[in-house]
């Protein structure tokens, strides 16, 4: 069998991946002990990463007509890619974090949403926060006016109480006003018992 025709399920399998994926980072392994690479296999596979080792020639064949392309110039020398299709910084942050304690490993290159990013643009890139941690902050920044706004209607709720026994005292006060009310028709039949006096002096 021509070694093409061994060579081209492989690519076919490459291609098959780098098809869907919307970020992809290259990086020399060499160096890493069995321990290292286990771990970081774990990683990455924890994270839904595809990390696996692949010739060059066969990964530029894959690569034609497509935004991976932009990574030939690296295909040199033993590669691994790491591929994502969720979390694009996922790869290039996991890769950097990895390599702080893992000297041995080192990024080449990568592309993200169709741009090309070296080293130093991937470590960049690996500051960026994963999705999960930016929902939670934009979460927590959400409910902190929810939860400011909570804590004044309760802090009125309480002024309110500890002055519960004030209302009633104030209420009484038009009942106090009410007395003039009482004494106005006392005033009005004071005239009705002078009238017969003043009628009974021509009677004499």
């Amino acid at each position: 069998m021509a070694k093409v025709e061994l060579k081209q399920p492989v690519v076919e399998e490459i291609a098959g991946k780098v098809k869907d994926a919307k970020a992809a980072v290259l990086v020399d392994y060499r160096g890493l002990t069995v321990e290292q690479d286990t771990q970081l296999r774990k990683q990455l596979r924890e994270a839904g990463i595809v990390y696996k080792v692949y010739k060059n020639t066969m990964m530029k064949r894959a690569f034609e007509g497509t935004d991976f392309a932009q990574l030939d110039p690296h295909l040199d020398g033993p590669s691994a890619i790491a591929l994502a299709t969720d979390d694009v910084t996922a790869p290039a942050r996991i890769l950097a974090k990895f390599a702080e304690k893992a000297k041995a490993l080192e990024m080449k290159g990568g592309v993200v949403e169709g741009t090309y990013y070296d080293a130093a643009g991937l470590a960049e890139l690996a500051k960026v926060p994963s999705r999960e941690e930016l929902l939670s902050r934009l979460l927590g920044s959400m409910q902190s006016p929810i939860a400011n706004f909570a804590r004044v209607i309760n802090q009125i709720a309480e002024k309110k109480a500890e002055g519960g026994d004030v209302a009633p005292a104030a209420e009484a006060a038009p009942a106090e006003e009410a007395a003039p009310a009482e004494e106005a028709p006392a005033a009005e039949a004071a005239p009705a018992e002078e009238a017969p006096a003043a009628e009974a002096a021509p009677a004499e």
